[in-house]
């Protein structure tokens, strides 16, 4: 599994964007042979999707030869409702780029028979050859789309109950009216997502950091069902670094100096991968001068900090927990986008 940590929800959703950009442009899809992509909704990916509308805007991408799954649906309100996942994948995607219409696949939540569309969607799926790149968010309890805590991690598009926090927290796109809020939606399985041949989860806010410490340094679980991004063989994480708080330190300063390594390696700052390049002939050129380096910077402090600045955070650090930063009660948590859930 690969973790990406950048500064802030702005840093994410541009390296997201890029990187979904350079893996449609390598496919090079076409009629015959189109990129598969799996889409969420919620507040996750939008900055990700208005990046997306950029670079098809500027002619650097085309979803002419894309064809996309969406994530889940609601049961019970109109396809073309404010609230429908339908309305805002065209609202904040869809309805700005070049895709073709007919290779845009949403659940229909009014569907005469639920089960039988469930089948359809994945029938669909395996039609157009599986999924290329799944793209998805998370809840604070590490759910990915209607999956919730107890979902089993074999489990296919299906028809799903909320759970009550969750129709909790969606109140509030429904004029905080808990009763119009659907009990009901439909979801794609955990191991439908998992099928996929590539996987990449966003996860930003502080609110959403225990989570992404389940998900990390925790065994696989019902309870966390995003925690199964472990067992694929290319899962990504993208990730702020709010939302890495409740890892211990050593874990985030081990994959940032694989991000280092990394990033010197394909010589490509502009993947969203900066940092310092490896200053050095030898640890450019010979494993053990890369290994000198990611040893360094496992001992050393956060990127760009100075020794008064390392040592002044490593105090806070110890101050809060002796394994795992912790944010205290008096501190602001930047909130760039309102968050659902999702």
């Amino acid at each position: 599994m690969r973790l990406v940590v950048r500064q802030d929800y702005e840093e994410v959703s541009q390296w997201i964007a890029y990187y979904i950009k350079e893996r449609i442009k390598q496919f090079q899809p076409s009629k015959e042979r189109p990129f598969v992509l799996g889409l969420p909704t919620g507040s996750s990916p939008i900055g990700c999707y208005h990046r997306l509308v950029d670079f098809c805007r500027s002619g650097e991408l085309s979803f002419k030869h894309v064809v996309t799954f969406n994530m889940d649906e609601y049961v019970g309100i109109p396809r073309h409702h404010r609230e429908s996942y339908y309305s805002f994948m065209w609202t904040h995607l869809f309805s700005h780029i070049d895709i073709l219409p007919e290779n845009v696949h949403v659940l229909d939540g009014n569907a005469p028979d639920l089960d039988a569309e469930c089948r359809r969607y994945e029938a669909s799926i395996a039609a157009h050859g599986g999924i290329e790149l799944f793209l998805g968010g998370i809840g604070p309890d590490g759910h990915i789309a209607f999956n919730e805590p107890g979902s089993s991690l074999t489990s296919r598009t299906r028809v799903k109950t909320l759970a009550y926090e969750t129709i909790i927290a969606n109140a509030r796109f429904f004029d905080g009216d808990i009763t119009k809020v659907p009990k009901l939606a439909l979801t794609v399985g955990v191991a439908t997502i998992m099928d996929a041949r590539e996987v990449c989860i966003i996860i930003t806010g502080a609110h959403k950091s225990i989570a992404l410490a389940k998900c990390v340094e925790e065994g696989v679980n019902h309870m966390c069902t995003v925690s199964a991004i472990q067992m694929h063989p290319k899962g990504l994480i993208v990730c702020d670094e709010d939302a890495t708080l409740e890892l211990h330190v050593k874990t985030v300063k081990y994959f940032k100096s694989i991000e280092h390594v990394h990033s010197s390696l394909i010589g490509k700052e502009n993947l969203g991968l900066q940092g310092e390049l490896l200053s050095s002939a030898a640890a450019r050129s010979t494993a053990k001068g890369r290994q000198m380096f990611v040893q360094q910077l496992l001992s050393s402090g956060n990127e760009g900090e100075s020794s008064a600045d390392e040592e002044e955070n490593g105090q806070e650090r110890r101050e809060r927990s002796p394994t795992k930063r912790r944010r205290t009660s008096s501190q602001t948590i930047p909130n760039p986008l309102p968050r659902d859930p999702m």
